[in-house]
């Protein structure tokens, strides 16, 4: 597919696509005529990299990290990862990420138990 086609299926720019394969985070064919041509496996890359970085990773902790990731998830318990250079900062964004977490949770919970109340008086009404 080509990078309109990426970009309407994930929902994320064409520019952002772009910056993407400049930074290393992402990584198009070429074809004979230059264009940039993404297989399917690039529109699950490219949501793991939204989430990512709506987790609070830079570009470049992304880039050390997605081959851990994709190791992991094609063979679990694999250790072929390159070293994370910043593991303390990756360590920062695991708590930031576990508090995310938990503040959902407690939110969900809460919601849930508004409606719970709010379907228990239309009930009696």
């Amino acid at each position: 597919m080509k990078i309109g086609d990426l970009a309407a299926r994930t929902g994320v720019a064409p520019r952002l696509l772009r910056y993407y394969e400049q930074v290393g985070i992402l990584h198009p064919f070429r074809s004979s005529n230059g264009y940039r041509t993404y297989g399917e496996p690039a529109i699950d890359r490219v949501l793991q990299i939204r989430e990512l970085l709506e987790a609070g990773l830079t570009t470049e902790m992304i880039r050390e990290v997605l081959p851990c990731l994709e190791a992991e998830t094609e063979r679990p318990g694999s250790r072929h990862c390159p070293t994370v250079k910043d593991l303390d900062g990756l360590r920062r964004q695991l708590a930031r990420i576990e508090r995310r977490i938990d503040v959902l949770q407690r939110n969900r919970q809460a919601i849930k138990n508004y409606l719970s109340a709010w379907e228990g008086v239309e009930a009696t009404t």
